[in-house]
């Protein structure tokens, strides 16, 4: 059900704040300006740079894009990677905020939502009128890839708990899990996770060209085979860096790790990020085994599909047959003096200044069946 906290008011931030960097897959230098917004706003994106600067709604059905992140589009404007960004919000519980920015990606910084996370909070946030509304997973929803092994679950819970295993088969990165048992986590445990690629990857993607903006500063790149000096060379010229060397865990010498888990705290912030396109946020306890960007998004469209379920059966107005009604079928009669086939009301159950709630009991043995 749509649930609403009495002591938990929406918020947006107290004032703009702007974070600048580069698009790790376009290239383009980008200034992305995160805006106050009224209650019920929600998080809509807006590209400045295009003519009458469209807005795209964080929308799950706005995903026009999964190849390389999740990017959004509506009509000819697009906003790629949007996950850390909206991770960042999700994260410290920011309901309404307008995001410019004035390129066609956010700024991947890192590689991880910190740099986000830090500016938010830097301007602060306040309360607004409305309360926030949240999602109760109403029974279990499932999601799976059997091909791929991708499995992934949401169930019913009074909070917020998540966990992520990761699994490549890999002998450097093994198997791993992380988990948070509260959202308030966030900020500590996860925001800080930055993304990673394995060095194959990392080459067919210099190859086609596809990370322009890439550098060895924003991402973990996990060494999952032999490498000749000639390679690593090749490397250090490719992202203008000296001596890049293979550590003992696997890991080129352009960073250490944070966490010894940090790519599966890296997925479990994807998760969040991507699950912030269903529009509401949500009370249940995640489970997610081998998840990706596809999975997420096909998961996060089955939970608003049953938001939506849960709002559609809400709509319907309570009726209690025992309740004494505003009007019955003699007070109609004294006001409306009908008959039939003009009396389509046997009693009036709810009258405010915007609507009336009637109902017509219908049996088979009306004439006009």
């Amino acid at each position: 059900m749509l649930a609403k906290t009495m002591s938990s008011k929406q918020t947006t931030i107290k004032e703009p704040v702007e974070v600048s960097g580069v698009g790790l897959h376009s290239g383009e230098e980008v200034t992305m300006t995160f805006k106050p917004a009224p209650d019920n706003h929600g998080y809509k994106f807006r590209r400045i740079d295009l003519p009458d600067s469209p807005i795209i709604e964080a929308d799950v059905d706005l995903v026009v894009d999964l190849s390389r992140g999740t990017t959004l589009g509506k009509g000819n404007a697009r906003v790629a990677t949007v996950e850390h960004t909206l991770a960042a919000l999700a994260g410290l519980e920011i309901d309404n905020v307008l995001i410019e920015l004035n390129a066609t990606e956010t700024p991947i910084m890192d590689g991880s939502a910190q740099v986000f996370v830090d500016a938010l909070l830097k301007c602060g946030t306040r309360e607004l009128h409305a309360e926030r509304e949240y999602f109760e997973i109403p029974h279990n929803i499932h999601y799976s890839e059997p091909e791929r092994g991708v499995e992934m679950i949401a169930m019913p819970l009074d909070g917020y708990r998540m966990t992520v295993m990761v699994d490549y088969n890999s002998t450097v990165l093994g198997s791993q899990h992380a988990s948070i048992t509260d959202i308030h986590e966030f900020r500590k445990e996860i925001s800080s996770s930055r993304t990673f690629c394995f060095l194959h990857e990392l080459e067919e993607l210099v190859k086609h060209n596809l990370i322009k903006g890439g550098d060895l500063n924003n991402a973990i790149v996990i060494v999952d085979k032999m490498v000749t000096k000639a390679e690593l060379d090749h490397l250090s010229k490719l992202f203008n860096k000296k001596n890049i060397e293979v550590q003992a865990e696997g890991i080129l010498n352009n960073v250490q790790l944070r966490y010894q888990n940090e790519p599966a705290r890296h997925k479990l912030l994807d998760l969040i990020g991507d699950l912030a396109l269903v529009g509401a946020p949500i009370k249940a306890q995640v489970m997610a085994a081998r998840p990706g960007h596809a999975a997420n998004v096909a998961f996060a469209k089955k939970i608003k599909k049953a938001m939506q379920k849960r709002k559609k059966d809400a709509s319907a107005p309570y009726y209690d047959i025992n309740e004494k009604p505003v009007f019955d079928a003699r007070d109609i009669k004294r006001i409306l003096p009908h008959d039939d086939p003009f009396v389509f009301v046997d009693k009036i159950i709810e009258i405010s200044p915007k609507h009336i709630v009637g109902v017509k009991n219908v049996t088979l043995t009306e004439y006009f069946f």
